[in-house]
C-alpha cells in the first residue's frame, strides 16, 4: 500500500482531448491546484493533444476565458502556463512532425500519465495510439473518465480494447465522487471507529438513503445526455459507489485491490429489481411562473418527444448476512430544489422508552447523515435534554462536523486528489473493471424492465423534489424521503 502522503515524484502528464470541457474545466484547474500548493515538481509537464489549430498562447488564453482568470495577474498562473505544451494531434492520423516532437519531449524514466478526456468510444482508439507509437515507458498510467460504456456489451469491449494495450494495474477508472474527503472519511469512520461498526448491520439500521440531487439542466450536454439519461449518468456509477461503500465488509487491511474486492461483493449481492413499482422515473416539464422560467427537459433537449429521464429513485436491496431486510432508497435527478448530495443512515428506534409517554411523540430515529457537497461533513441525529427546570423535556439535537469549519486546510478538490494519487500509484479510489460490468449487470435489468413496460418519465415541477410517484414509493414501504440538510 503507497502512503497518501508520499512524496510526488516527477511526472509528465499527457492530456488526450485537451480542448474538451473535462480538460479545461477540471483537468488542468486541478493541476494548477496541486503546483499553486507546491505539490507538483518542478520539472514536471503537462502535454495538451487536441485537433484544434492552436499554439500555446492562444490554448493557455482558452482556459483562463472558459475560468475566468485573470493571467496578467497571477504569477504562478504563468509559471504553471510554462508547464503547458500544446501540440495539434489528431490521435487517427496523427501529424508526424508534432508526434515526433512529442517523442523526443518525454522524459524517458519519469512517471507517465495518460488522460483519456475524450468519448468512451475512443478509449481504445488512444489507447492503440499510445502504444503503437511508443509514447508508453514501464511508468506508464492511463486514466479514463466515466461512463465506462452504455450497457454491459459496450464497457466489456471498452475494457477489453483498454486491456489489449496496457495491464489492469495501469489503468485508473475515475469516478470523481470518490475523490470526496467525506467519502474517503467514510470508510475511516466505520473502520477506525468501534461505535460504528459494532452497529453497522440490519440489526441496528433501519433504513439508507442515498440522494444526488443537481439544480442544473443539461445545458451543453444535450446530445450526450439524450443518449445516457439519469440512469446511466449517475445511477450506474457514483451512486452505486457510495453503495459499496457504505455496505462493503472491512477487508484485512487497507490495500487497493482488497477494498475493491469487497466492494465488488456487494454490487455482486444487490438483488435483481423485478417489480416496476420499486423504481419511478422523472423528467423535468416547464416551469414558468412569477418567480422563475425554467424551460423543460424537451425544450432544452430539442428533442420534444424524448422519453429519456432525468430523475430516478428506486429501491436497492443487499442479498447478504450483515444488509438482509434494509432498503437502500437511491434517488438523483436534476433540476431540484438544490444541489446537493447527501447519505443518510437511519437507525431503528429503542427497544424500550423509559420516559414519560407524551415526550416519546418528540423522539427520531438516530441518524447518521453524511453530506458529499455542498459542504462536505457528518452530522449524527441524538435525542437530547432541553435545558432548564420543569422535568426531563426530549428533542432532536445534532452533533455536526463540518469540514471547512475544523480543519484549518482548504479541502482538495477530488480531481485533486485522485490525479495525485495516480503519480502515487494508488489505486484504491479507483473502480476495477470488474467493478464497472458488475455494475452493469445489476442496471442492463433495470433499463430493459422500464422498456419492456413501457414506462414513460412523470414530468416533475423544476426545483422541486421531483416526482410525486418517487414519495409514493417510499410510502408503501413505510418511509418517508430525507430531505437534504443545506
Amino acid at each position: 500500500m503507497i502512503h497518501p502522503n508520499s512524496e510526488i515524484s516527477e511526472f509528465d502528464i499527457i492530456i488526450i482531448g485537451a480542448t474538451g470541457d473535462l480538460s479545461i474545466r477540471k483537468i488542468i484547474p486541478a493541476l494548477f491546484k496541486r503546483y499553486a500548493d507546491g505539490q507538483i515538481p518542478e520539472k514536471s509537464k503537462i502535454y495538451c493533444l487536441a485537433r484544434q489549430k492552436l499554439d500555446n498562447s492562444s490554448f493557455t488564453q482558452k482556459i483562463s476565458q472558459q475560468n475566468k482568470i485573470d493571467f496578467k495577474n497571477s504569477k504562478i498562473l504563468r509559471e504553471f502556463f510554462d508547464k503547458i505544451n500544446y501540440l495539434c494531434i489528431d490521435i487517427k492520423s496523427p501529424d508526424s512532425k508534432n508526434l515526433f516532437s512529442l517523442q523526443n519531449k518525454l522524459t524517458k524514466d519519469r512517471v507517465r500519465l495518460f488522460y483519456l478526456a475524450t468519448a468512451p468510444e475512443l478509449f481504445g482508439v488512444s489507447a492503440q495510439f499510445i502504444r503503437e507509437n511508443n509514447l508508453a515507458n514501464n511508468k506508464t498510467r492511463i486514466i479514463v473518465e466515466k461512463p465506462i460504456g452504455k450497457d454491459l456489451i459496450s464497457a466489456i469491449d471498452i475494457n477489453k480494447a483498454l486491456n489489449s494495450y496496457f495491464d489492469e494495474d495501469q489503468i485508473y477508472r475515475i469516478d470523481h465522487y470518490l475523490g470526496k474527503e467525506t467519502v474517503q472519511n467514510l470508510m475511516v469512520m466505520r473502520f477506525a471507529n468501534q461505535l460504528f461498526e459494532a452497529h453497522w448491520n440490519n440489526n441496528s439500521i433501519s433504513n439508507v438513503q442515498i440522494t444526488v440531487s443537481e439544480e442544473i439542466g443539461i445545458k451543453g450536454r444535450e446530445n450526450y445526455y439524450d443518449s445516457y439519461g439519469a440512469i446511466k449518468d449517475m445511477m450506474q456509477n457514483h451512486i452505486l459507489q457510495l453503495v459499496c461503500l457504505v455496505a462493503m465488509e472491512p477487508p484485512s487491511k487497507f490495500d487497493a485491490n482488497l477494498v475493491r474486492d469487497e466492494k465488488l461483493k456487494v454490487l455482486q449481492s444487490l438483488k435483481k429489481i423485478e417489480d416496476l413499482n420499486e423504481i419511478c422515473i422523472g423528467q423535468y416539464g416547464l416551469k414558468n411562473d412569477d418567480e422563475d422560467q425554467i424551460a423543460s427537459y424537451t425544450q432544452d433537449s430539442k428533442k420534444h418527444d424524448s422519453k429519456t429521464e432525468t430523475f430516478v429513485a428506486l429501491i436497492a436491496k443487499i442479498d447478504n448476512w450483515r444488509w438482509a431486510g434494509v432498503p437502500f432508497f437511491l434517488r438523483t435527478g436534476k433540476r431540484l430544489k438544490t444541489r446537493a448530495s447527501e447519505i443518510v443512515i437511519t437507525f431503528k428506534p429503542i427497544q424500550h422508552f423509559i420516559f414519560d409517554k407524551t415526550e416519546k411523540n418528540n423522539t427520531l430515529p438516530n441518524q447518521l447523515i453524511i453530506r458529499l457537497q455542498p459542504d462536505e461533513g457528518l452530522k449524527i441525529l441524538l435525542m437530547s435534554k432541553e435545558p432548564g427546570p420543569g422535568g426531563i423535556r426530549i428533542s432532536p439535537s445534532y452533533l455536526n462536523l463540518s469540514f471547512s469549519d475544523t480543519f484549518k486546510n482548504k479541502i482538495p478538490d477530488a480531481y485533486e486528489r485522485l490525479l495525485m494519487d495516480v503519480v502515487r500509484g494508488n489505486q484504491t479510489l479507483f473502480m476495477r473493471k470488474d467493478e464497472v460490468e458488475a455494475a452493469w449487470s445489476w442496471i442492463d435489468p433495470i433499463i430493459s424492465l422500464i422498456k419492456k413496460n413501457n414506462r414513460l418519465p412523470e414530468t416533475y415541477i423544476p426545483k422541486s423534489w421531483g416526482p410525486t410517484s418517487s414519495f409514493d414509493l417510499l410510502k408503501r414501504h413505510g418511509f418517508e424521503w430525507c430531505e437534504p440538510h443545506y
